[in-house]
């Protein structure tokens, strides 16, 4: 059971659109096969005379519509509002063209203005519906007074009356089938277009209350700066009076009380800089297996953990900016791992291409389902503690700033293990 956070697993907001003019190619490489099968056979099958080099150039003037269009998806550029609107008005002209040529408004597939005023409803803003309903309306209307009129064989059998109801069955058959399958498809456009902007809205929730923490951080750093430097101030006083130099038990123990101080100053300083202070002074230039071997090293050395191991398979180096962000990450990430498994931790080091990959396992219990399901949630966590799972939150948030990849997953032996992938990219040494 794996759960997968990537800041690039949604599409962007203007697929949408891209997504309903591939919809409105495939409709119109349908239609174009239609009305050629229909045309092909009217002419030679039933042997009723039509224009046959003017309708079948109409056919390939919307083929030619589709090559634009495909070209304009593959370019990447965005699909807006008009672009729908004039490529719904080109199919409107086309289909009055194919209607001039074949009875006009006595062709029953005049019918399928109705569809264009669908489409246009389903894919268009307010304003350009009724443009496409007004452009529908007259064509229909110019139909009725200006087109070419069918004219049947002297032995035909069937009478023009009789073929146009069975037209209208087969256009009534053809505007249902067509609506069905492409209302579904854009409605499922739709639904991935609500989906993305609910992350979006979930993403930026959880951006407002990662900023909320780090002023809070911040500002509580700022307070704990002076009260610990008077006592690191005070215990060096205590250290050369007198009375304790000479007892070699209360000097070990200020020794330990100064070493927890320069630590507490540390994580102060790390929050400082974390929230955007001196950023600058912190930013080295550093490699890919040096900071990572730093950072499982410094965790190490300040937890007293022995149960760690280390394994880099990174390879060729690579020279990046240290950055102490990511050196929290993964001290919070590790620190979960060890809460989880008090026994062994594992850190993988490993490099896929222009991609970092960092696994932390552990021999713990695993993952709760629950948990696993709503992993970078703030607060979704097990355990009853304050502030318990913001650890996987900050490591997410982190992850999708830089880019990057979580996937939390159980593993088969037992315990749990973090895999974090990142673009060399986000980290690598500029000019």
């Amino acid at each position: 059971m794996t759960a997968l956070v990537s800041p690039r697993a949604i599409a962007p907001a203007d697929a949408t659109a891209s997504q309903n003019m591939l919809q409105l190619v495939q409709l119109r490489w349908l239609a174009i096969a239609g009305q050629c099968v229909t045309i092909l056979l009217t002419h030679y099958a039933f042997g009723i005379a039509l224009p046959i080099v003017p309708m079948l150039a109409v056919l390939a003037g919307l083929a030619l519509l589709n090559a634009i269009s495909m070209l304009w998806l593959r370019s990447g550029r965005p699909i807006d509002n008009r672009a729908l609107l004039v490529a719904l008005l080109l199919d409107v002209l086309c289909l009055s063209v194919q209607l001039y040529f074949s009875g006009g408004a006595t062709n029953p597939f005049v019918s399928l203005f109705l569809l264009q005023v669908v489409l246009g409803s389903v894919l268009l803003k307010q304003g350009s519906t009724w443009v496409v309903v007004v452009v529908t309306s007259i064509a229909f209307a110019l139909l009725t007074i200006i087109y070419r009129p069918i004219v049947l064989p002297g032995d035909y059998s069937t009478s023009l009356f009789q073929l146009h109801v069975q037209g209208m069955w087969v256009c009534f058959a053809l505007v249902a089938v067509l609506l069905v399958m492409f209302v579904t498809r854009i409605n499922r456009n739709l639904r991935a277009r609500d989906a993305h902007l609910a992350a979006m809205q979930r993403q930026a929730a959880e951006e407002d209350h990662i900023v909320r923490i780090g002023l809070l951080a911040s500002g509580a750093a700022h307070e704990l700066g002076t009260p610990l430097s008077s006592l690191s101030v005070i215990l060096g006083d205590w250290r050369r009076a007198p009375g304790i130099a000479g007892d070699p038990d209360l000097v070990n123990e200020l020794g330990e009380m100064q070493a927890e101080v320069q630590r507490c100053k540390a994580i102060v300083t790390g929050i400082l800089l974390a929230a955007g202070e001196a950023r600058g002074e912190a930013s080295t230039v550093t490699s890919v297996r040096a900071f990572f071997g730093r950072v499982v090293a410094d965790w190490q050395a300040a937890r007293g953990f022995t149960g760690l191991h280390y394994d880099d398979a990174f390879g060729a180096d690579v020279p990046i900016v240290s950055d102490t962000v990511l050196q929290q990450m993964l001290f919070n990430l590790l620190d979960n791992a060890a809460e989880a498994s008090s026994d062994e931790i594992r850190v993988d080091l490993a490099r896929d291409g222009d991609i970092l990959a960092v696994t932390v396992a552990d021999r713990g219990s695993g993952f709760a389902a629950a948990t696993l399901d709503a992993i970078g949630a703030p607060y979704n966590s097990t355990k009853r503690t304050a502030g318990a799972g913001l650890g996987l939150f900050l490591v997410t948030n982190v992850m999708r700033k830089l880019g990057g990849t979580v996937q939390a997953r159980n593993r088969r032996d037992g315990g749990a293990e973090v895999v974090l992938r990142l673009p060399l990219s986000a980290l690598e040494l500029t000019e």
